[in-house]
């Protein structure tokens, strides 16, 4: 599959703790849908970036650790296909982790002066984990962490407690919805895999 003119240039980027058993092949059968989707046969032969001073997708066997600073061109249906890679994610880590998942447009010109249009840039993040509660944990401390880091302009750090218990009362209610949910056997409101929003232009992320 060649993408010569795809609209956007598509940077995937996070670190990603898999369980002490996962061997090779397994890591290839989940990202499936990321290796197939840059046209290779195998995992091996799309782990390059498109560009050199990204590492690519790497597997530290000594850490057990999936690294992905990766990029390929694409189109919004990328949305589909990294969701599945999450998916099959979900059943080899050890641990939550996030994907930050970037668009790029790539017709834009930021020097064009007569152009009236905006960069159709996007942003989204996607979380994987042996469990749900194991996904919530890193989107909690996500949220804290943005939260902390735009009052801090305002007040001291250690008048936010009570900002950080409120968050937390947050997750807990909807862990217990979800808890809820399962155990009734219909799927949980508000409660999702990934979450996206648009954004301004962003900086690739380089190890």
């Amino acid at each position: 599959m060649t993408r010569d003119n795809a609209p956007f240039e598509i940077h995937v980027h996070g670190d990603v703790s898999l369980r002490q058993d996962v061997v090779f092949s397994q890591i290839q059968d989940a990202l499936k849908p990321l290796w197939q989707y840059a046209g290779a046969r195998s995992l091996a032969a799309a782990a390059e970036s498109a560009y050199e001073d990204e590492p690519g997708i790497r597997f530290d066997a000594a850490a057990h650790v999936l690294q992905i600073c990766w990029t390929v061109p694409g189109d919004e249906d990328f949305r589909q296909v990294i969701e599945e890679a999450c998916m099959g994610l979900n059943e080899i880590t050890a641990a939550g982790a996030a994907l930050e998942v970037s668009f790029y447009d790539t017709e834009y010109d930021e020097e064009d002066q007569s152009s009236e249009e905006d960069a159709r840039d996007d942003f989204l993040m996607c979380f994987v984990g042996p469990t749900p509660a194991a996904i919530m944990q890193v989107q909690r401390d996500l949220l804290v962490q943005d939260v902390v880091h735009v009052m801090e302009r305002h007040f001291d750090a250690a008048e936010l407690d009570g900002v950080v218990a409120a968050v937390d009362k947050l997750f807990g209610e909807r862990f217990d919805a979800l808890e809820n949910s399962m155990r009734l056997g219909r799927p949980p409101r508000g409660h999702g895999g990934s979450s996206g929003h648009g954004g301004s232009r962003k900086p690739r992320h380089l190890h």
